[in-house]
Formats: structure tokens, sequence, C-alpha cells
């Protein structure tokens, strides 16, 4: 039985360690910055050179910042899915989110290349991408609301969500047969995920939508507590199914809708860390696991963005295939030495 003293002790600890991969990830890259750089221009003091001071604030530290909202958002979007459908392997996107953007974007780009010229890559800029994901997200989130205010079953709200992502990957799919190589292309890097690239008006943005996901998932972690004893327990302690169900998909979308229109989609973290983290936090209390889940997904994403950018090499790997690689074995291997799932 672990004390509150021991939960204390590792949430001091996996802050520490939030802190070291942050630092470590701002300071490798394709030129190497030394440490003690980093914390002088962290703290606004000049560097050795003028050009590390633009690599660290215009580029480096934005992609920080995104990695651990995107790692930390992920995860705990994750976990709320996982406790309201009572799955293990239900994850962020289960709703169909991801499929949703995946549409928005391919839509953007395929009609995009019907215009050319200036007016093709006007459609086709940043802002263009994070508007046509956060749109085909917010579509399906509302079908998938609209069920949930019909629907009484929690488990019929998760296949239908599995139903409304398989209709959207079929049309993406019927695009991508009619796009060309250069369009195709185009999708297939969106659908890599990437961290990069990202202005500080996006940053801000992204923290008000994570910040206000994270606010409703905290706040309702007393119903989250309740909903792990079965939906006929948390009734009988006047829980109110329709209100719970729809705020924690709110939450969820908040989280992921928001993730995935800034930097696409991202897979293994938020199906794995809340198994990850339930290894060494034995505990069911969503009071506990909800900053501890948010602490574990920030540093495993920085982690995976530290590898993905290869260190001292010009070349960067794909987020998603870094997640997926560095994270499942691990999974795979606890899960066998445990024998069983926590959950």
């Amino acid at each position: 039985m672990q004390t509150t003293q021991t939960y204390r002790i590792y949430f001091i600890l996996l802050s520490g360690m939030l802190v070291l991969t942050f630092l470590l990830n701002i300071s490798l890259g394709s030129v190497g910055i030394p440490l003690e750089e980093i914390v002088k221009i962290l703290t606004g003091s000049e560097a050795i050179k003028s050009s590390w001071s633009y690599i660290v604030l215009d580029y480096r530290l934005p992609k920080a910042l995104t990695a651990i909202l995107a790692g930390g958002g992920l995860a705990v979007s994750g976990l709320l899915m996982q406790t309201l459908f009572r799955n293990p392997l239900a994850g962020p996107f289960v709703l169909g989110l991801s499929s949703g953007a995946s549409l928005g974007v391919a839509i953007l780009i395929l009609g995009a290349g019907a215009f050319g010229g200036f007016l093709g890559s006007l459609l086709l800029s940043q802002w263009s991408l994070v508007i046509a994901s956060a749109l085909g997200s917010f579509l399906v989130l509302l079908a998938v609301l609209a069920v949930t205010l019909r629907v009484k079953d929690t488990m019929a709200i998760l296949i239908i969500g599995l139903m409304f992502g398989s209709v959207t990957a079929a049309v993406v799919a019927v695009l991508s047969y009619f796009s060309n190589a250069e369009q195709l292309q185009q999708y297939i890097f969106w659908s890599f995920g990437s961290l990069g690239n990202q202005s500080w008006s996006g940053v801000f943005i992204l923290v008000i939508c994570c910040l206000i996901g994270l606010l409703l998932s905290v706040f309702n972690s007393k119903s989250l507590n309740a909903l792990l004893l079965g939906e006929n327990y948390a009734k009988s302690m006047g829980l109110q199914m329709k209100k719970t169900t729809f705020l924690i998909i709110i939450a969820t979308s908040l989280l992921a809708g928001s993730i995935t229109a800034f930097a696409g989609p991202i897979a293994f973290v938020g199906l794995a860390v809340p198994h990850l983290t339930r290894q060494f936090i034995k505990t069911s209390n969503h009071f506990i696991l909800i900053p501890t889940v948010l602490l574990c997904g920030a540093i495993l994403m920085l982690l995976c963005d530290t590898v993905a950018q290869l260190p001292f090499s010009e070349y960067t790997l794909p987020i998603n295939a870094i997640t997926s690689l560095l994270g499942a074995p691990v999974v795979i291997w606890l899960l066998v030495r445990k024998r069983k799932l926590l959950f």
C-alpha cells in the first residue's frame, strides 16, 4: 500500500525528470548547445553565439513546449477514455477525432491542388492545415455528442465512435485514390506528426485548449473514480451519467483535437502511458493519476522528440515512428513481466 508521502516523492522525482528532459531536448539537435548556455538564454542573458539564442527561442523552445503539451494532453485523454469505457485498449482517438482531423486535412490538400499557383500555396499554409484539422475533429465531435444525448450505454458510444472513424477513414482513402503523387506525399508527411515549426501564437492557443481540457479532467476526477466501480454503482452514488459522459468527451476532444490540429496524429502515447504509469503508481484515484500521467506523457514525448531529431545530424525522423518504436516494446515487456494489466 503506497502512502501519500510515496506519491509526493514520485511527483517530485517526475517533476525533476521533466526539467532534465526539457533541457536535454533543447540542448540537442543538428547544432549542439551546452546546457549552461541554454540556462543563460532561458534566463534572458546573452549567449556566446547570437545564433544559439535564435535557435533556442524561435525553434527549439516552442517545439519542446509543444512536446510537453502533446505528450501530457494525449496521455490524460487516453486515461479518460480507458476509465469511461472501462477498456484498456481505448485511446484518445477512439471517438474518431483523429480520423475526422485526417479527413479535414485530406479535403484541404486535394482541394488546394485543384486551384494551383498562389491560391493553392495559400490554402496549404500552416494555419489552414490547423483549421482544416480542427474543423474535421469538431464535426466528428458534434456527431458523437449528438449520439451521446440519445444513447445511454457507454459501450454503444465507443462502437459508434469507432464507426465514425471507419467512415471518415474510408472517405480519406477515396480522396487519396484520386489524388496525385505530390498531394499524397503532402498528406503522408502530415500524418507522420510533427512537433516543429510551431509559432508562439500557435503554442499559446494550444496551451489554452489543453489547460481547459486538463481543468475539466481534474474537475471530473471524483466521477471518474466512481465509474471504475461500474455504471450502476456510479448511478447509486448520485452520478448523472449523461452529464459526466458529456464532460469527459468534451475534455478528451479539447485535448486530443487541439493536439492533432497543431502536431498531427501522434500514436501510442495516449494508449500506453496510462498503463506505464499504473505499473509504479498503485492507485486508481484520479486525483493522483491525472497529474502523474500528465508528467509521464510529457517526459516520454520529450525523450521521443530528442531521439527523433537525431542529435548532431541534419535529419529528423517522424515523431510517430519513434513513439511506437521506443514505447511499444517497453509496454510489452512490462505486461509480460507483470502477467496482468493493472486497471
